[in-house]
């Protein structure tokens, strides 16, 4: 059977106060359009609406909840959610389903359908645009020394999709390769060591020298993983630190097209009715 008919379908990202962040965000958008020959808006959940929109070319970002709500008054009740989210975080588990039952108060024939986050355990796609990126980002090591670094999260199942990538990374690179899974920072306490290590933790390491690939599990530019982000600085401080170490910074997963596949394959899945 056919996609949803009339449905719009919706980008979403956790949202940056970051300009290239939102900007990138509607270049995948563009990108996926072309792919699936069907509109593709590109929505935050939170944060990209207090981006000057001179910044964005003159064109204001969109938030999910109003960008929902001025299409249902426009007549629009279906819905694809297209999540540019890794795993299930607390933003696509907990506030987009809190905030599609607040708009459904008012409007009840409001339908969503919500597509699976990028990873998914029997698709090794998002490993081999890691591997890819590794490649490009080169290194002379021997073996071949991988940091796979995310953001860090409160939520385990989030943590859980970091370490199969790296399991599934490894594969892919050369034998004797060492990717070890680590995070850019984790809320204090014992709850949240399932985050560990800190990727500055882990270039403390004697092993963890030389040529260091770092690859980032970050889709979008912005604070954390923009050229002068969070993860640049820490490689910076740790190289001043250990002279012998040399930070080789892959590039993020959303510049590589391979993404859209798997966006498409996400769309088809959630958009085709059973």
């Amino acid at each position: 059977m056919g996609a949803m008919a009339g449905a719009v379908t919706f980008l979403v990202d956790n949202g940056s106060l970051e300009p290239a962040a939102t900007l990138a965000l509607r270049e995948i958008a563009a990108a996926l359009a072309g792919k699936l020959g069907t509109a593709v808006v590109p929505v935050s959940l939170l944060h990209a609406s207090a981006v000057p929109a001179e910044a964005l070319g003159g064109v204001a970002a969109e938030i999910f909840e109003p960008a929902l709500t001025r299409r249902l008054a426009g007549g629009t009740t279906d819905f694809v959610v297209l999540p540019l989210f890794f795993g299930p975080s607390r933003g696509l588990t907990d506030y987009l389903p809190e905030r599609v039952a607040h708009v459904r108060g008012k409007y009840p024939a409001l339908r969503v359908r919500v597509a699976a986050p990028l990873f998914q355990p029997e698709d090794d796609r998002l490993a081999r645009i890691l591997a890819d990126h590794v490649r490009v980002a080169g290194g002379g090591g021997s073996p071949l020394r991988v940091a796979l670094v995310d953001h860090g999260s409160p939520v385990r199942a989030v943590t859980a999709v970091r370490d199969a990538l790296a399991g599934q990374l490894r594969g892919l690179l050369d034998a004797g390769a060492l990717v070890a899974p680590c995070s850019m920072e984790r809320r204090a306490g014992p709850d949240y060591a399932f985050n560990d290590p800190l990727l500055a933790d882990l270039f403390a390491q004697p092993e963890w020298t030389g040529d260091v690939v770092v690859a980032r599990q970050f889709l979008l530019p912005g604070r954390h993983a923009g050229p002068e982000g969070d993860v640049a600085q820490i490689c910076r401080r740790a190289e001043a630190q250990r002279p012998g170490l040399h930070t080789l910074p892959t590039p993020l997963v959303g510049a590589h097209p391979g993404l859209i596949e798997i966006l498409a394959a996400r769309w088809r899945q959630a958009a085709t009715p059973v």
